[in-house]
């Protein structure tokens, strides 16, 4: 286990007992391997019984996010890496949809990522546009190791640098390369989303909030939160992390996830 990083044991229990909710990313955090165990999913639903809020944080895109936010055990989810938050609203029984950009402005933005598209594409072999692509609003996905054989690390890092190139934010997630033009990301976005939604200040509560992810595009959240969790499977990107989350679980992806969550409603019942 990386010495920076504190055990899953270590997190004060007060720190548990006291939590109000949990933001989570879904690759290789939530699943394992591409699927979502049982473990994970009976997780889930465990933390939202238990009265915490739960909100899914990920990069993956608004067509899968729709989903997501009207049939998942969740609050509401941040996707495209802070690009939107959609939430299902019970009492009018309907989806709501917040972009950070307007319709125009994203349609804008799309059409100067298809020439980063075609650059990459050409100039790194192996690479591929994501699967999901189609069903997204804002950013780029570029596949290096979903349904891809897995690129070098020399590659990924030339995918970023001609997304920075073209003046593009971006983003390594465990699966993808994300890019997109704006500042955003997905603690701004959280953020915002808390307020707008539940009144709530997050840089005021945050102590009272955790996150759980796994790889570098985690990286803005993990410092942000006190309760900043990592499934075990982040120790692959640490050499490529400046910001490491201040704890760590024993197992991997939805495993370490229900583990997180396990420990997290054991010592809510001691209270």
């Amino acid at each position: 286990m990386n010495k920076n990083i504190a055990p899953l044991e270590s997190i004060p229990s007060e720190l548990l007992q006291n939590l109000k909710g949990v933001f989570f990313d879904l690759d290789d955090t939530f699943t394992t391997h591409g699927k979502i165990p049982a473990c994970s999913f009976d997780a889930l639903w465990a933390l939202k019984n238990a009265g915490l809020l739960v909100i899914a944080v990920t990069g993956r895109p608004a067509g899968w996010c729709d989903h997501l936010a009207r049939m998942w055990p969740v609050h509401g989810v941040v996707g495209e890496n802070g690009a939107f938050c959609f939430w299902f609203d019970e009492k009018e029984r309907k989806l709501k949809k917040r972009f950070l950009d307007t319709d125009s402005v994203r349609a804008e933005k799309r059409q100067r990522l298809l020439t980063v598209r075609d650059e990459i594409l050409a100039a790194v072999p192996g690479s591929a546009l994501a699967s999901d692509q189609h069903y997204r609003e804002a950013d780029l996905a570029i596949d290096y190791c979903e349904d891809v054989p897995p690129l070098e690390s020399e590659a990924v890092r030339q995918i970023c640098s001609l997304f920075k190139a073209h003046g593009a934010t971006c983003k390594v997630s465990s699966i993808h390369v994300n890019g997109w033009f704006g500042e955003y990301d997905k603690l701004g976005m959280a953020k915002r989303f808390m307020t707008e939604r539940f009144g709530l200040d997050l840089d005021t509560e945050k102590g009272s909030f955790a996150y759980c992810g796994d790889s570098p595009n985690d990286e803005p959240v993990f410092e942000y939160f006190p309760i900043s969790v990592a499934v075990k499977n982040v120790l692959k990107f640490v050499d490529q992390m400046q910001t490491l989350p201040a704890y760590i679980t024993s197992q991997e992806g939805g495993e370490g996830f229900a583990e997180f969550a396990s420990h997290i409603l054991q010592h809510r019942q001691k209270a």
